[in-house]
């Protein structure tokens, strides 16, 4: 059985790729949290002075799993927990973390990629917050993470419209650090990655805490606003219409319950 996620140590940089090529890398419980074991042992790890996030294939990841068969388990509060978690060891790890976007970001996908420190997107690349087209809000810290980055007319237009933002519009709007030339996208990877592994840990890592108190000192309220919400949200009528729709392939009919 293919591994859910990809973990590599080389040398001073750990590298965690996301592993579903098959299904644009769509999250699952088990997947979340493996993933924050990893960046929590990273943080423990003084072998480890840089994180690189991200995913095999031509996604980042297209957010929670939901293409599934109708006997298949929906997302639930157990993967909202498990999403929470990595959401803030991303953010507590003292290491840089450095997503690697090498595809669309959508959904609690999105939602990781902006909780690094760094976002490097190729110009091919989007980032959608697509939750309420399946009757659902936005979790994984997005409602801090983005409004922090981009301010809150934007951040409604984001989560409340669903629009999707090219990689390049990301950049220009702060969501992200770097849009980045798709043939060049591996190299310049590489680049940040040595230079952050070869950089001031221990400074880095102060400067993170200290953005984080300044900029993001509401996530873990954000978060647990987000799992009280997101909580009702799954047993709404609207969520099961949302999920049906997604997985028939059609537009969904809210009945607003």
């Amino acid at each position: 059985m293919t591994a859910p996620i990809l973990v590599e140590h080389d040398e001073s940089v750990l590298r965690i790729t996301l592993n579903r090529p098959d299904r644009l890398n769509a999250l699952t419980t088990e997947m979340l949290t493996l993933t924050a074991e990893a960046v929590e042992a990273a943080g423990e790890d003084s072998g480890v002075r840089v994180v690189v996030l991200g995913g095999a294939g031509r996604a980042f990841s297209a957010g929670a799993d939901l293409a599934g068969n109708e006997a298949e388990e929906v997302p639930g509060t157990g993967t909202i927990d498990a999403a929470n978690r990595l959401t803030l060891a991303l953010r507590q790890v003292p290491k840089p973390v450095l997503a690697a976007v090498n595809g669309p970001a959508v959904g609690v996908g999105c939602s990781l990629a902006l909780a690094a420190d760094l976002v490097v997107a190729q110009k091919s690349a989007y980032f959608l917050l697509a939750f309420t087209r399946v009757g659902l809000m936005p979790d994984g810290g997005a409602t801090a993470l983005v409004p922090a980055a981009i301010g809150r007319a934007r951040a409604i237009r984001m989560t409340m419209l669903g629009e999707r933002v090219p990689a390049s519009l990301a950049a220009e709007w702060g969501l992200i650090t770097h849009a980045v030339p798709d043939n060049t996208f591996e190299t310049e990877i590489e680049r940040l990655a040595t230079q952050l592994a070869e950089g001031p840990t221990a400074a880095y890592a102060r400067t993170k805490h200290a953005l984080n108190a300044s900029s993001l000192a509401q996530l873990e309220h954000a978060l647990a606003v987000e799992r009280e919400g997101q909580s009702y949200l799954f047993t709404t009528s609207d969520f099961a219409e949302g999920v049906a729709a997604f997985r028939e392939k059609r537009l969904p009919r809210f009945a607003g319950k």
